[in-house]
């Protein structure tokens, strides 16, 4: 059985559902090279909705008050007004979006279930959960099939806070889950050029590629 999740609260027999998702009835073939794709996206809003910071990549995004766009005029005197205000992630868990689109792509490239069918948003057991948790098992689900990271291209898409001066924590915390090298992750961020929600800060998104390498020696799964 596939396992990592002693560190939440799962039971055993939820803790072997999980696992069972991940275990298709089809052979997950040993090609030598695998690649996957994952994206994700959230709104941002106020922090005093959100109850939450940003987190990208496990790190906390400090910032000055960002000058967010209020569609509904929920905060201001009418829609599409300016609101000075910090923000926070509006999501079940905490709403990383490099964490979720880096599980997403591994389980993509291994033919698997998506995060969203995994760790289902609807599940009081991910509300408010730390992301690092997903990536350790996605980790274990990559060593369980006999493969490693080749490689990983991030691409984080949001108009503000400025993310450049975060970017290596973002990156230690990716090697150090997915135990592989510097030299194997890089991580980009752009801003989405004021155009739609990305633009007006109501949200952040990013795309993940990654390379995944059969181990040698260990084709037998």
């Amino acid at each position: 059985r596939i396992s990592s999740l002693s560190s939440t609260t799962t039971t055993e027999d939820e803790e072997a559902e999980i696992s069972s998702l991940l275990r298709p009835s089809y052979a997950i073939e040993p090609i030598p090279l695998r690649i996957g794709h994952g994206f994700d996206i959230h709104k941002m809003v106020p922090l005093s909705e959100a109850g939450q910071p940003i987190v990208i990549g496990g790190v906390v995004i400090d910032h000055v008050d960002q000058k967010w766009t209020d569609k509904e005029g929920k905060y201001t005197d009418a829609p599409n007004s300016i609101y000075e205000t910090q923000l926070g992630v509006l999501a079940h868990s905490d709403g990383d979006v490099i964490y979720h689109s880096l599980v997403d792509a591994i389980f993509g490239a291994l033919t698997l279930p998506d995060i969203g069918q995994v760790f289902q948003d609807t599940d009081p057991r991910w509300k408010g959960c730390d992301s690092s948790k997903f990536m350790d098992h996605a980790y274990e689900v990559m060593k369980y099939y006999g493969y490693q990271i080749g490689n990983i291209d991030v691409t984080l898409i949001l108009e503000r806070p400025k993310v450049a001066g975060f970017k290596p924590g973002m990156k230690e915390n990716i090697v150090r889950l997915l135990h592989t090298t510097e030299g194997r992750v890089n991580i980009k961020a752009r801003t989405h050029e004021k155009v739609d929600s990305v633009g007006e800060l109501r949200s952040l998104s990013c795309h993940v590629v990654i390379t995944l390498e059969k181990i040698v020696g260990d084709e037998d799964e």
